[in-house]
């Protein structure tokens, strides 16, 4: 048996317990359809002051949907392990699609991974004097930031807890979802930035006007 499989094994046997079952079970699902994030992306949305941190997430999100779900998951098209591993127990519904990546691990790393970009970095912000800045976010929403990633890590274990995905479908889903998260939050900065040099630029075109 290859470590991907025993790993699964081995949680089965020593970490599962009536405890940690059905709290496990309910937060897996949670993410079903990536439904979590998707409503956390739509509350960003809507308030004003959080609506560029919703566009972030959102795209991140969007993204790592599309990689995952129409392109990976069909070209690998691996077995579900509770398909293939003898004596392994799954705790949920069987799964309708392939293994890798693990899109609940993915799209929760995907608006998680963004956050905590935001709380690290800063928000690209285009100033009305065409200068961009990094606006660093408060300590309320760091708190916020992390909250949202130990939800996500919660969210992959719990795929490999309760039997649907191998440490490697894990590993790949936090991976992509880490990369749609740079991805977006790099090209939002250069949307921003660009902003910013065409506010200058039309700024000094107007100075030069009114000479």
């Amino acid at each position: 048996m290859d470590w991907d499989s025993g790993f699964l094994i081995f949680i089965q046997e020593h970490l599962r317990s009536d405890v940690l079952t059905p709290a496990l079970k309910v937060i897996t699902h949670t993410c079903d359809s990536g439904w979590i994030w998707i409503i956390l992306c739509v509350a960003l949305l809507i308030y004003p002051k959080t609506r560029r941190f919703g566009v972030i997430a959102g795209a991140s999100l969007a993204l790592e949907a599309i990689i995952t779900n129409l392109i990976i998951k069909n070209a690998v098209a691996r077995t579900r392990p509770y398909e293939a591993i003898d004596g392994l127990v799954n705790l949920i519904e069987k799964q309708k699609d392939y293994s890798f990546p693990s899109g609940h691990t993915g799209a929760s790393f995907a608006v998680a991974g963004v956050l905590l970009l935001i709380a690290l970095i800063g928000l690209p912000v285009a100033k009305e004097a065409g200068i961009m800045t990094l606006a660093k976010t408060t300590s309320s929403y760091k708190f916020f930031a992390l909250l949202a990633l130990i939800y996500a890590t919660i969210i992959a274990y719990s795929r490999l807890y309760v039997g649907v995905h191998y440490p490697t479908d894990v590993l790949g889903g936090l991976l992509l979802g880490l990369g749609t998260s740079v991805l977006s939050y790099y090209v939002y900065h250069l949307v921003i930035k660009k902003l910013s040099v065409n506010k200058a630029n039309k700024k000094a075109n107007e100075n030069a006007a009114g000479e």
